[in-house]
């Protein structure tokens, strides 16, 4: 008798494998639907709802600020300088064991470059850099991006780039 239930039970589980979804009951995306109170297929997205594309703060690039730049170096030591080194020449350790080298953040191309390249090159990943997005929060790719900036401007400056008072300790401060 057992063997009868159990040959029914494989049967009635064959026979509903067998269902296919598109044989349901649905809904074109067009047509109206009397399950919503607006009769509608499609909804309107939830306020605040981010697309799966874009992580929250995107585009939203953080006034420059001393805490701004030190959260930035803090970060691009901590996932840039492997490959690019702590100077942006793109000499890093990793490099030095065999990866392909990075381009300096020094060369024209670069330095002419807008801020949203270097953000969008951490957040996608660029060549044989894979995407950082999911490691580092958009707030501090941003620093980063800030932080790249400074590099660039430190590794060009002259002395007629710093101001006249500071200009005056360093001179009196540098040996003769």
């Amino acid at each position: 008798m057992m063997r009868y239930w159990l040959a029914a039970l494989a049967l009635a589980t064959i026979a509903a494998c067998d269902q296919n979804m598109d044989d349901q009951p649905k809904y074109d995306q067009y047509e109206p639907a009397p399950l919503f109170r607006n009769g509608q297929t499609l909804q309107s997205p939830v306020p605040g709802t981010v697309p799966r594309e874009r992580t929250e703060g995107d585009a939203t690039k953080p006034p420059l600020s001393a805490a701004l730049l030190a959260r930035g170096q803090t970060q691009f030591n901590i996932y840039c300088s492997p490959c690019h080194d702590r100077t942006g020449h793109g000499n890093g350790m990793i490099v030095r064991r065999g990866m392909p080298q990075p381009p300096s953040y020094h060369i024209e191309r670069l330095r002419s470059a807008d801020d949203r390249h270097f953000f969008d090159v951490i957040s996608n990943g660029y060549g044989a850099m894979y995407s950082y997005a999911a490691r580092v929060k958009p707030r501090d790719r941003w620093a980063i991006t800030a932080y790249i900036r400074a590099l660039q401007l430190s590794q060009g400056a002259t002395l007629d780039d710093v101001p006249a008072d500071e200009r005056a300790r360093l001179l009196a401060e540098a040996p003769q």
